[in-house]
């Protein structure tokens, strides 16, 4: 190929943006910038797959970033090569790599302390204290504070163990689901360290550099949403209060009337999922299972992870602060310097990569396993989250399309005049449940709605002049927002995989689980908006907010609640 013939084909390809930053994009291509997101969106809702709409959502933004008017198929040859390179990009990056090694080898861990039968060990001791319907109601709950790590080990682990306990006191199939799944992503999308830390703070380190924030602590963050994350904590809350009261209302009072009055904890004419294959993790027969084979692991990571954000942070200070550290190094306010200063992708890897060693060692110590089996048990657990690292990269990929194409900065212009400081969190937490509902997943929506509504939190924030609050906080809620709204609509969808291993975990039909929990859903839902996220964009304090929805939550059930006539 001669060099004129080379200079011609490279001319034909030019992309006709190659030079354009975020804010000459946003300008040229206008409303077009919103195509990747409208994209991943509407397939999501058609296809209900949120690694084809993800994958799909990306092509549309790399096309359009380099589209060459003479030549249509260099354009589709560029955007796949740019697509390609995105993701390749996303995965070299080192917080990136950081992130996805954690997931995998946590994944590893549960596998191995699952084999161990620590956390059946757990769940079993519970279900003997369980002597009425209240209380096997009440320890199943607890169980799932015990499962925090991982929505999936909570669904698979604690169903089987509770439903002979449940069926016994004559607790519904439903009301055992509904306990499930409610502990199931509201505890482990809230939970300090588990599965889901390092996608959600990678969402937001990615979201935060589209505002030019480079160099904030994630994890930092993250904390900080904690309080804001209404919907979890209060339906934490309405599990609890409903089985205190033993009351119920909607389809699942009638279906504790039929599980007291009848005794069939199922429906006669449902048809119950069974529990999915789990034999490469069930705990050898003949061996003593013991909660510490759980709790030890467990314990070494929280705690493995603590003093890494410490000297992880310690030696990333410099300056006045790192003198302030080393005057008083174990004050509250060096601990909190370190932890925000720490590189939460590695240190949350190093710990969950030295608790899988404790793990297996623990396990090869009590001859549960060799070492040959025990690297099988933890490579099982690992793939078991690799879906996990194709989302998280395809996530990180539309992110930096969106970033790249100027959407945020378009949508930035359209919506800081129009959109009310009060009602931005509450948009983005029903409009993250309306894609979430319809995906049946919640990490698929985070990432499609994270990218996004940091930028617009931020200009709406400085726009409005935020009355009663800081512009820092006011992003918190929306994060929060996000983050919530994605994991209400998964909570509602029968095609979530989590309503699906809860509905196999109880044995109990699937779709009379979905209908009797979306009554409860959607009713937490509505308390999050009116009683949370609203007055908190007003600017009300956390600490009276969060009292009064709780108070709502438990006075609602107390007084609207019908009884259920169990053994009290």
């Amino acid at each position: 190929m001669n060099y004129k013939f080379k200079l011609l084909i490279t001319f034909l390809f030019l992309p006709l943006v190659l030079f354009a930053d975020a804010k000459t994009n946003a300008q040229t291509f206008g409303a077009l910038t919103l195509i990747p997101p409208a994209v991943a969106i509407i397939l999501a809702f058609v296809t209900r797959n949120v690694i084809f709409s993800l994958f799909m959502g990306i092509f549309s933004g790399t096309f359009l970033l380099n589209v060459s008017g003479s030549n249509i198929f260099g354009s589709f040859y560029h955007a796949f090569v740019d697509m390609v390179t995105k993701m390749i990009g996303s995965m070299a990056d080192s917080w990136n790599a950081g992130i996805i090694l954690q997931v995998l080898t946590i994944g590893g861990m549960i596998a191995v302390i699952t084999k161990m039968g620590g956390p059946r060990a757990i769940a079993e001791k519970l279900a003997k204290k369980a002597k009425t319907g209240r209380s096997a109601q009440l320890y199943t709950w607890v169980m799932g504070f015990f499962i925090f790590f991982d929505d999936y080990a909570n669904s698979l682990i604690i169903g089987p163990i509770m439903r002979p306990v449940t069926d016994k006191l004559k607790v519904s199939r439903e009301k055992l689901a509904f306990i499930i799944d409610s502990t199931a992503a509201p505890i482990a999308g809230i939970a300090l360290i588990s599965t889901w830390v390092g996608y959600e703070i990678s969402l937001i380190k990615d979201a935060y550099a589209m505002i030019g924030q480079t160099e904030i602590n994630a994890y930092s963050i993250f904390v900080e949403t904690i309080p804001y994350r209404f919907y979890n904590i209060l339906m934490l809350a309405f599990v609890f209060f409903s089985a205190y009261f033993l009351r119920e209302f909607g389809p699942m009072h009638k279906a504790a009337n039929r599980a007291i009055t009848t005794g069939e904890v199922c429906h006669p004419d449902s048809k119950p999922l069974v529990s999915q294959d789990t034999s490469t993790l069930e705990p050898k027969e003949g061996i003593k299972h013991s909660i510490w084979n759980a709790i030890v692991p467990i314990l070494t990571l929280i705690i493995v992870a603590f003093i890494g954000f410490y000297f992880s942070g310690l030696s990333s200070l410099e300056g006045e602060t790192l003198k302030l550290v080393q005057a008083n190094p174990y004050s509250f306010n060096s601990i909190r310097d370190c932890f925000g200063a720490a590189d939460a992708s590695i240190v949350l890897f190093e710990a969950a990569l030295f608790a899988s060693i404790v793990a297996i060692g623990m396990g090869m110590q009590q001859k549960m396993f060799n070492l040959s089996e025990a690297l099988e048990i933890w490579v099982f657990g690992v793939k078991a989250l690799v879906i996990t690292a194709v989302i998280l990269i395809l996530a990180w990929s539309i992110s930096s399309v969106i970033k790249e194409l100027g959407t945020s900065t378009y949508l930035v212009a359209i919506l800081t005049d129009s959109t009310p400081q009060i009602l931005l969190p509450s948009i983005i937490f029903i409009f993250g449940s309306i894609i979430s509902f319809s995906t049946g997943t919640s990490y698929g929506t985070m990432g499609i709605l994270m990218p996004l509504a940091i930028p617009i939190a931020n200009s709406v924030g400085i726009h409005t002049g935020l009355e009663g609050m800081e512009l820092h906080e006011y992003i918190i809620l929306n994060i929060s927002a996000v983050l919530t709204g994605a994991i209400f609509g998964d909570h509602c969808s029968p095609i979530s995989d989590t309503s699906i291993l809860s509905s196999m975990g109880a044995s109990c039909d699937h779709m009379d689980h979905v209908r009797t929990q979306l009554y409860y859903a959607i009713f937490v839902a509505a308390v999050a908006i009116i009683f949370g996220y609203i007055p908190a964009a007003l600017g009300y304090s956390i600490y009276m907010i969060l009292p009064l929805a709780l108070l709502v939550i438990a006075l609602t059930i107390r007084f609207y609640g019908k009884p259920v006539h169990v053994q009290p």
